[in-house]
């Protein structure tokens, strides 16, 4: 018997620690059985989604249909009753505000390389007809490369009548949304997601929002007149490109397709940006499906129309892993060892033993992260004529939920008009416009000879997707030789000094609501199985629980997430943050090293969640504190924590 549908995902994966958390979904560090990769699994219950559970549908939809080498990969999906599994790419990195907020800002070489990725993923998804509608830095994760990809499609678009259709829902957050989503005018998603990227390279380039303010109508009347603090530091190629990004008038916008070989980014490059898959939608590669056949005993044409069906099954999770492994130079072949059985109904409990703990209180030893995507919000706002109010109302029902409440991720509803159904939104979303010129705005490169091999990877022709072989070999690869680099000697210093912060609405429930559905849920056997088990191991393995005093911190790499102190001793650096929290009315839990902290508001709801652990770092041998953001505006917690971090004396 299935509990709550892990069984099905167990069959496939080994489930691990788990590395992002958020009020309706859970992200676990796993591995593919078959294929020995590292996966992220996002696990979401469907009755806290709630009305946002189109929202899931949306991005799963988007993401089927998207397949690009900065756009984070879909593997497979499990839908069951109670669950939804999305078993995606798994970027080690982090998010890139993180990565922004530890170098304070970045320099403009630095900047170019992220921007040429950011660029190249936006004009992807608009060739396939779709709008992000959400682009941000805490929507960009960092994989092992140091290369980008794109996430959460849970609020893109896609127009029946094309891209130049116009759309009505106003959506995404608003420090980084275009003027005449404010206004609640109709508009084209390609022209705010330009916007949306001039608010983003901004933001690379100063480590602060270019439109800011505490008052969401200041905020909005800022944004309106475009106004913005050019910072002495910025060359004046870079203040050109912005003011051509940043234009309050969406016809005077540049548009993508100039974006390419803009002459900013194209210093130091010698080609435009390399906008089309790598990894085409269809693709289907011969050594991945003669290794698959071998294994699953079935002929070569039998096994390629099982994998063309792109289910999003285990077959596809399998195939796309084995391509992801060839992608690295890796050899392409499946373990042996593995093998995928039916779980009985006596086995399962000692399998659910083996896997389904929560890995919290283990050895973790990868640095966690959040998908933005798990961070949504329903809140009923209105739009009331051209006074730039907004009223906030939280139901009974959504306070019940155990839903989280973000600003950053809302939706907000055209003149006199509350949110409407997802089903209604869709309906409005192809407002019945004037279509412009029925042009392409991008340059469709020609076919090539799909005996081309790059890195091991062997890439056919796809529907023009792909370039020239004549305009690849002009610029081999996207980043010029200088990477960015992942850890900076100056990370101490650089993460603590105030910046500008972000208007703060976070709506999320009262942590009280969240604590009591969590209680009525202990009776389950899911629930109390898990807290069982995790007391037998914590019985028997005490040594090896995380942060226990007896082990000390737990031993990290260092990372951009991670501010080293002029401490050696993790129990100073512990007792000082103790100390400082209270100050700054954080509220906190200590579990070893690791302090759980959250903030509220008047009314006691929950209006940011985060981490803070001391940990040792072995080269250089000194003691940092792991900062993590699970919750909450991404702004207002960059200044809560440089705030507590310059308040401490370490």
């Amino acid at each position: 018997m299935a509990v709550d549908g892990f069984e099905e995902l167990l069959k496939h994966y080994d489930l691990h620690e788990t590395i992002g958390t958020g009020g309706f979904a859970k992200v676990k560090l796993a591995t593919h059985l078959l294929t020995g990769e590292k996966v992220a699994v996002k696990i979401m219950d469907k009755d806290s989604l709630g009305d946002d559970l189109p929202r899931v549908k949306t991005e799963i939809d988007a993401m089927k249909n998207l397949s690009h080498q900065h756009v984070c990969r879909l593997y497979h999906v499990i839908e069951t009753p109670k669950k939804i599994f999305m078993v995606l790419e798994y970027c080690p990195g982090g998010e890139l505000f993180d990565y922004i907020i530890a170098k304070d800002r970045l320099s403009e070489e630095e900047a170019r390389v992220f921007f040429r990725q950011i660029v190249s993923a936006v004009a992807y998804i608009h060739s396939q007809g779709y709008a992000h509608r959400d682009l941000k830095p805490e929507n960009l994760l960092i994989d092992e490369d140091q290369n980008l990809k794109l996430i959460d499609f849970g609020l893109c678009a896609k127009p029946k009548g094309g891209m130049d259709y116009h759309l009505m829902t106003c959506c995404g957050s608003p420090a980084y949304a275009a003027p005449e989503l404010i206004q609640g005018k109709a508009y084209i998603g390609s022209e705010a997601d330009i916007w949306s990227m001039g608010v983003l390279m901004y933001a690379l380039m100063c480590g602060y929002l270019p439109f800011d303010d505490d008052n969401v109508m200041v905020l909005y009347k800022k944004i309106m007149r475009g106004k913005y603090d050019i910072p002495r530091w910025l060359s004046p190629g870079s203040v050109l490109l912005l003011s051509q990004m940043l234009q309050v008038d969406p016809k005077k916008r540049i548009s993508v397709k100039h974006l390419l070989n803009h002459p900013w980014l194209m210093q130091g490059y010698n080609c435009p940006v390399e906008w089309y898959s790598k990894y085409p939608l269809g693709y289907m590669d011969e050594d991945c499906i003669t290794e698959m056949s071998v294994y699953f005993k079935r002929s070569k044409p039998s096994m390629s129309n099982l994998i063309s069906e792109w289910n999003y099954d285990p077959m596809t999770a399998t195939y796309l892993l084995l391509q992801a492994k060839k992608s690295r130079g890796k050899a392409v072949r499946l373990l042996r060892s593995s093998v995928t059985v039916e779980p009985s109904a006596s086995s399962f409990k000692e399998l659910r033993s083996r896997q389904m703990l929560d890995f919290d209180d283990g050895n973790q030893n990868e640095l966690p992260y959040v998908f933005g995507s798990m961070e949504f919000s329903d809140d009923d706002l209105f739009y009331e004529d051209c006074t730039y109010s907004i009223t906030e109302q939280i139901t009974s029902k959504e306070k019940s939920s155990g839903f989280r409440y973000e600003l950053h991720s809302v939706e907000f509803a055209t003149p006199k008009k509350s949110i409407m159904s997802t089903k209604k939104r869709e309906d409005k979303e192809n407002f019945d416009s004037k279509i412009h010129k029925n042009e392409s705005p991008f340059l469709q490169p020609a076919p090539w000879t799909p005996s081309s091999k790059k890195k091991g990877i062997l890439t056919t022709p796809n529907n023009n997707i792909l370039a020239s072989s004549k305009e690849r070999s002009c610029c081999s690869k996207e980043t010029p030789t200088k990477k960015p680099a992942t850890v900076n000697n100056d990370i101490a210093t650089a993460v603590i000094s105030p910046e500008r912060r972000c208007r703060s609405v976070d709506l999320d429930l009262n942590q009280a609501h969240l604590d009591s559905a969590q209680k009525k849920k202990g009776g389950k056997v899911f629930g109390s199985l898990e807290r069982g088990l995790d007391k037998v191991i914590t019985m028997l393995t005490p040594s090896k629980r995380k942060g226990c005093a007896k082990d000390g911190p737990r031993k990290l790499r260092a990372h951009y997430n991670v501010t080293m102190t002029n401490l050696l001793n993790p129990d100073h650096i512990l007792n000082e943050l103790t100390r400082v929290l209270p100050l700054k009315n954080v509220d906190y839990v200590q579990k070893g090293y690791t302090l759980k902290c959250k903030t509220q508001s008047d009314f006691g709801k929950v209006t940011m969640q985060f981490e803070l652990e001391v940990c040792q770092l072995s080269k250089p041998d000194v003691v940092g504190i792991r900062r993590q953001r699970l919750k909450g505006d991404a702004w207002v917690y960059k200044r809560l924590v440089e705030d507590i971090l310059s308040s401490c004396k370490i």
